[in-house]
């Protein structure tokens, strides 16, 4: 499986099939509620069980990106927003915060005593592509991507 991490992307790749956009509070509580409903969408829009591998990689990269989002994207009073997209062959998970000037830094390996710092690492495992996009001075959008499983010919 490659991987890819983009830095800026217009829109995404392809039309979605499916599309739910939904606001949560910037607190570990909606950082959770959100992984709930990404995992829930999923498991819906695919047919693909809860303990699927799309479907962990899929709660994975959308608590990271949630609690990314809480933790270095809020502003008080300013909620989070998740956008999940039904892509012919993927699952694209994007969560928009208020702090467009803190984006995401670069994947490096952590030492192995560190405490933090790793989400993006693991972002980086279990998702097939991921990104961010900035389209204003208010807001920035961390996106990630997993493949569908494709159905034999």
């Amino acid at each position: 499986m490659t991987h890819q991490h983009l830095t800026d992307e217009a829109k995404p790749p392809l039309t979605p099939v499916r599309q739910l956009t939904l606001r949560f509070s910037s607190t570990r509580r909606g950082a959770r509620l959100a992984r709930r409903l990404a995992v829930q969408q999923f498991t819906e829009w695919t047919g693909l069980p809860h303990d699927s591998n799309p479907a962990r990689a899929t709660a994975l990269v959308t608590a990271e990106l949630a609690s990314n989002a809480v933790r270095h994207g809020s502003l008080p009073g300013r909620d989070f927003r998740l956008t999940l997209h039904l892509l012919p062959d993927r699952f694209r998970v994007e969560v928009t915060d208020t702090r467009p000037e803190r984006l995401p830094v670069p994947v490096t390996a952590q030492p192995a005593d560190e405490t933090s710092g790793r989400g993006l690492l693991l972002v980086e495992a279990y998702a097939d592509r991921w990104g961010r996009t900035v389209r204003d001075a208010y807001t920035k959008t961390v996106w990630a991507e997993v493949l569908l499983p494709t159905t034999g010919s």
